[in-house]
């Protein structure tokens, strides 16, 4: 038999790596290692319905539950305007329009008499409130067309890079909601798709939904203009046209999630806000298998804002349906990120 040859560390073995672990220089670099939350959603205020979401997620991504979700049909998505990020006093976008309204009447001086133009200039909101959807929709055709995809997309990220908050005196990338980051995050991390599905144009969305939402382009629903190819100096383009090709709101959202996704959502979230997300969670609640829908409320009027529908059909629609409602005041301990409230 050939001689055996011992292992000089195998006796000590323990001793090695317990005196290894006590240096100086091996303790710090155990202790920089990332460590997991114990609490995946902590700018939530703990109570009944924190721990709804918690159980509802850990139970559709636990193949031992009776609730499990495979993981191809975990579909979650969430409006935008009042949902992800601040819609008072006015959405971003329509702040976007009045911007590029302005611009458009520097180049050209009638338009600056011409209405709604001329309202909008002004800030003459009696005026709206009178002409109706119709004068709002013509602004947005008028600010949001006559130019390619690219341009668009350029535009909107200049805007957003310089423009503020009228109220809140913050760049409106800041007032995204910490406990709606929070959970997109945790629902990807659970194997969780998230998408926006909003009433805002699908790419002033795109332009910002990775940075600030961490959610891809091609994962984001909106309001769609017309379009078509040109070739501009040989090269091909998309261009935005003048027209509605779908409205991306009400019955529109469900419509719009059955032709980008082809699957009814599992999560759905959505806000108090001319019922426009009803329609949404409806679909989401009529799938077969579980479901969860929240609803924010805007009840918080020292960090945001309060205010509510004058018919209260959304929280009507939580009552009948089984939404959850989720109060801003009492339900999140935090509403904006780091330097915020």
């Amino acid at each position: 038999m050939g001689r055996k040859h011992s292992n000089p560390l195998a006796p000590d073995r323990r001793r090695f790596i317990a005196g290894m672990a006590a240096l100086p220089f091996v303790q710090t670099a155990f202790s920089q290692q990332p460590q997991p939350s114990a609490d995946p959603l902590p700018s939530w205020t703990v109570g009944a319905l924190k721990q709804t979401i918690v159980d509802f997620v850990q139970r559709t991504t636990n193949p031992r539950s009776s609730d499990f979700v495979a993981p191809a049909e975990r579909i979650a998505t969430f409006d935008n305007d009042g949902t992800l990020w601040v819609e008072k006093p006015l959405p971003s976008e329509v702040y976007f329009m009045l911007a590029k309204v302005k611009d458009l009447a520097a180049r050209d001086p009638a338009l600056a008499q011409r209405q709604p133009y001329k309202a909008a200039l002004e800030g003459d909101s009696a005026y709206f409130h009178e002409a109706g959807p119709k004068a709002i929709l013509e602004l947005f055709v008028r600010t949001h067309s006559g130019m390619s995809q690219e341009d668009f997309r350029a535009e909107v990220q200049r805007f957003l890079a310089t423009a503020r908050h009228p109220k809140l005196d913050r760049p409106f990338t800041a007032l995204v909601y910490q406990p709606m980051i929070e959970l997109l995050g945790w629902l990807r991390a659970s194997g969780y798709e998230t998408w926006i599905c909003s009433g805002g144009d699908t790419d002033f969305m795109r332009a910002f939904a990775r940075k600030v939402y961490g959610v891809a382009p091609e994962r984001v629903i909106g309001s769609e203009l017309k379009r078509e190819v040109r070739r501009e100096k040989g090269r091909l383009l998309v261009w935005r046209l003048p027209g509605i090709e779908a409205v991306n709101d009400k019955e529109g959202k469900p419509i719009g999630i059955d032709a980008r996704i082809g699957r009814r959502p599992v999560l759905v979230g959505g806000n108090v806000m001319s019922g426009g997300d009803i329609a949404m969670m409806e679909y989401s609640k009529g799938r077969d298998g579980p479901s969860l829908q929240l609803l924010i409320n805007h009840d918080d009027e020292e960090r945001e804002f309060a205010y509510a529908e004058k018919d209260g059909a959304s929280l009507d629609a939580a009552r009948t349906h089984g939404f959850k409602v989720v109060s801003m005041r009492n339900d999140w301990q935090r509403v904006f990120g780091e330097t915020g409230r």
